[in-house]
């Protein structure tokens, strides 16, 4: 595409920012390897590696079948995003600019927000994941305080949060060249931190890991149902804790040069990167049986336990770095496009990026004491779902509706009649296939009746999603191939 066909020509400020344009193809300059650090860093925060162990103990199923669910899951998300990401690579624009095509240029402020608001929800909570990193390190060093509490967070923990939160606002205002050379070096320096922990767990654990491996695969736990339902619950566990990126993920590839680059850096950074992480998750989570006699899930304890301040030192330093990474693309930048969508004139790309992170900061701070009693594969699925019909929305309507051609001109455009313009701004019809479609997989989560279904509710609403929409937009779709100015 010609940088000229990219150029709005006429400016609407109900729509319009700079932020928001689309980018250029001579302006974008990530490839392969910062798509492939996007992933790294999700799989390999803090986060992630606590959901990653806790799917090999809670489900009760064979640890070999645990892993092939994880990778089987990366497969998924790999092809997905590929669907996402390709509009964004074509085009240069972000989400809440895309989904205009399907949602009608107003109404695309309902995903944007809804997903503005999950994106918020993920960035408090870690960056309270990010803090125990830090106030590992400050413990190691300083001591632990008096050991009072507050909302459940001790004087180190409150510092540590504070200073996380505080970091991640300055690595955001100095924008996204900086964020892309902070992943570059986190993404590769975590994976010989977590090796290096696995080889400690492993040699201190001696002869009794294998046993202990062989326990975790040996299926003994408490599982209701079958072990193909368990199966197919942790992969639909594992896609919906991606559910977020999946959906927006054309926030980051608008950056990308290319669409072949976008495929490679997806390839490597979702099936091989999962595979080879859950199995060092696996190990270590063996180790923390033998050596502790209880299987611990967050690394950041598992450091502490082992007692070797050089590794702790490291290693808190390397956890900060990663999770921070992660927060800042995949639930900083996102809420910060959206929140610029809602009022491009007055908000900001860096405007919204701080009122996410004020927002942010009560989330983090009440994870402790309130929101991870909720339990964390079921946080994760409702988070999920409630976005899910958008996604089979959004590649419905690019790929049999819109037949890959979009109207640059028009998708900045709020004149009545105008081609993403609808119905005063509102493809009411798409609003009725997310209304169905996330009445159902919201359900899967909710509803007790249905919580044989709960693994599987980022899938099935993505999929009513999007054949609800395409029903509902057959006699429409004249007007929706309109080609590229």
């Amino acid at each position: 595409m010609k940088d000229n066909e990219l150029d709005i020509q006429t400016i609407d400020p109900t729509l319009y920012n700079d932020d928001l344009a689309p980018l250029k193809p001579k302006d974008r300059n990530w490839g392969a390897f910062e798509i492939f650090n996007v992933w790294s860093n999700d799989i390999q925060s803090l986060f992630g590696y606590t959901l990653a162990a806790s799917l090999f103990l809670t489900y009760g199923l064979n640890g070999w079948a645990v892993m092939a669910a994880i990778i089987l899951a990366g497969v998924i998300v790999m092809f997905l995003v590929n669907l996402t990401g390709k509009p964004s690579v074509k085009y240069g624009i972000p989400f809440p600019v895309m989904v205009r095509a399907s949602m009608g240029v107003r109404g695309a402020n309902l995903p944007a927000m809804l997903r503005a608001i999950i994106g918020i929800f993920w960035y408090g909570v870690q960056t309270y994941f990010a803090s125990t990193a830090v106030a590992l390190l400050i413990t190691a060093l300083f001591g632990a305080g008096d050991g009072s509490t507050f909302l459940g967070l001790s004087s180190v923990a409150w510092v540590s949060f504070v200073i996380v939160w505080l970091f991640q606002i300055a690595i955001f205002w100095s924008g996204i060249e900086r964020i892309k050379h902070f992943l570059n070096w986190a993404g590769p320096l975590v994976y010989v931190v977590m090796v290096a922990l696995m080889l400690i767990v492993w040699y201190q654990a001696g002869s009794e890991l294998l046993p202990a491996v062989s326990s975790i695969f040996s299926a003994d736990g408490e599982r209701s149902g079958s072990a193909v339902a368990a199966f197919m619950a942790i992969v639909g566990t594992m896609v919906a804790y991606f559910a977020a990126v999946v959906i927006n993920f054309g926030d980051f590839t608008r950056f990308v040069r290319t669409e072949r680059q976008m495929k490679l850096g997806n390839l490597l950074g979702l099936p091989l990167n999962v595979a080879f992480f859950s199995f060092i998750a696996l190990i270590i989570t063996a180790g923390t049986l033998v050596l502790f006699g209880e299987a611990l899930t967050n690394p950041a304890d598992i450091v502490e336990r082992v007692d070797s301040l050089p590794l702790t030192i490291v290693a808190a330093l390397t956890f900060f770095a990663a999770t921070v990474g992660i927060n800042l693309v995949a639930n900083f930048i996102p809420p910060a496009y959206d929140l610029a969508n809602l009022f491009p004139s007055r908000i900001s790309f860096k405007l919204g990026g701080l009122i996410t992170a004020v927002v942010a900061f009560f989330v983090g701070a009440l994870w402790v004491s309130v929101i991870s009693q909720i339990g964390v594969p079921g946080f994760v699925n409702a988070l999920g779902a409630v976005v899910a019909p958008f996604y089979g929305i959004i590649v419905v309507d690019y790929y049999l509706v819109k037949r890959q051609r979009l109207d640059m001109q028009e998708l900045f455009s709020s004149k009545p009649g105008s081609t993403y313009y609808y119905v005063k701004g509102w493809n009411h019809r798409a609003l009725l296939a997310f209304g169905g479609a996330a009445l159902f997989s919201i359900s899967t989560v909710l509803v007790p009746a249905l919580s044989s279904l709960g693994g599987y509710g980022w899938m099935m609403g993505a999929a009513l999603g999007g054949l609800f929409y395409y029903g509902l937009m057959l006699n429409y779709r004249s007007v929706a191939v309109t080609p590229a100015a």
